[in-house]
């Protein structure tokens, strides 16, 4: 075992699971509520935001709800939704746009009813450019919308999944610059841990992806941070624990059980900064994350750097629990990337919103399982926020939200 998940151990015994989970899982093992399935395949990627999920396997707290999680990482997203689909995975990290995309059968996904359980994280994934672009000047959404419009070829951009939040935050930004994501730039599909290496070889001109790579790519000289997803939309949701809609109907117990171990390695993660310190060690891994240290834990923690000389401690960092605020599944989360796949011709037609995330969005049996561990859940179903080019969304009616967008907008990101 390594010196890194001895570190993470030694922190878990030192803080063991609450009371009251292992409490429950005591009675469950004994009684009717027992998990139905006890040993689940638990997909995940090579990012930051994996991190409730391999604390919960590997720290005691899927143990002490009944279960044991096999991790499982993935080489790429589409491999991931493919694995998931079929039931080789049992539930998995996931993009929010990529459950949607599975539920209503968007970009050559067949139509697979799916669940969210609950979100993972809020913020901590960042727009990156290659050190040629800063060596031409470009260093803010001002310079990089006047590179494109003079450039005699589009600049390459990456993203991780055409339906992904990247890709959504991606196409935010540069349409909040009067740029349109679907001509004014080649937008390409790259799996998150090699962005870096694609960066530096020169073979895209920037990406958007999780954590560690933003900062890796500084780190190694191969780009800077344009902009982070946070400076976007502060506090905005990201991954989410995904499942299909028939393994919550066969498996409700397990589902369940899986829900609080997750939550309760959400609300270790974020204790103590040792636990966020230890927690980043231990995702450095290579069974995890695959990266330095370095490159997780200082984002991790929030102490960010541009690349371009300006360092700062973000107040809207990468969140794994914040008492439960980050975990709540609200419909307008949900609703939100559907209006964007609406803005951007990923859906054709108007559909039922209000229809759609409600068969997805597991609210209710989050507040239920936050209840069973004490954790405050708020009665409503949406959330106001205020993105980057000051349109605020609440998910009354993503319709009029996404029709109400002008691809030429006053620049308001910059």
């Amino acid at each position: 075992m390594s010196n890194q998940l001895d570190a993470a151990q030694a922190t878990h015994k030192d803080t063991p699971p609450s009371t009251n989970a292992v409490q429950a899982s005591h009675a469950w093992v004994d009684g009717s509520d027992a998990p139905e399935k006890p040993l689940l395949n638990l997909g995940f990627m090579a990012l930051t935001d994996s991190a409730p999920l391999i604390v919960a396997a590997t720290q005691g707290f899927a143990q002490s709800q009944g279960l044991t999680l096999e991790l499982k990482r993935q080489p790429s997203w589409s491999t991931l939704r493919d694995k998931l689909a079929t039931g080789e995975l049992d539930a998995a990290q996931n993009l929010y746009g990529l459950v949607y995309a599975m539920h209503l059968g968007l970009g050559g996904s067949p139509v697979t009813p799916m669940a969210v359980l609950m979100n993972l994280n809020h913020n901590g994934q960042a727009i990156t450019l290659s050190r040629r672009l800063r060596e031409a000047g470009v260093n803010n959404g001002k310079s990089l919308c006047e590179f494109i419009r003079q450039s005699d070829k589009p600049l390459r951009l990456a993203q991780t999944f055409p339906t992904g939040t990247h890709a959504m935050w991606l196409n935010f930004y540069l349409g909040s610059l009067g740029l349109d994501p679907r001509t004014d730039i080649e937008s390409v599909v790259i799996p998150p841990a090699q962005m870096v290496d694609y960066l530096a070889r020169g073979d895209i001109d920037g990406f958007c992806a999780g954590e560690p790579w933003g900062a890796q790519a500084i780190s190694t000289g191969a780009g800077f941070t344009l902009i982070t997803s946070q400076q976007i939309w502060p506090d905005h949701p990201e991954k989410v624990l995904s499942t299909r809609a028939d393994f919550i109907a066969q498996y409700p117990n397990t589902a369940r059980a899986l829900m609080r171990a997750v939550l309760e390695a959400s609300q270790f993660i974020e204790l103590s900064q040792q636990n966020r310190e230890d927690t980043a060690a231990l995702i450095s891994g290579r069974d995890y994350v695959n990266a330095p240290t370095d490159s997780i834990a200082a984002r991790f923690l929030g102490r960010y750097e541009d690349g371009l000389g300006f360092a700062w401690q973000d107040a809207h960092a990468m969140r794994f629990f914040a008492g439960g605020q980050v975990n709540v599944p609200y419909l307008s989360d949900a609703s939100w990337f559907l209006s964007q796949f609406r803005r951007w011709g990923l859906l054709e037609a108007d559909l039922d919103y209000a229809a759609v995330v409600n068969q997805v969005q597991q609210l209710a049996l989050y507040r239920e399982v936050a209840q069973s561990l004490g954790i405050p859940s708020p009665s409503a179903a949406n959330r106001h926020s205020l993105l980057c080019d000051a349109q605020p969304w609440d998910g009354t009616d993503p319709e009029a939200y996404a029709q109400a967008f002008s691809v030429g907008m006053k620049p308001a990101c910059a």
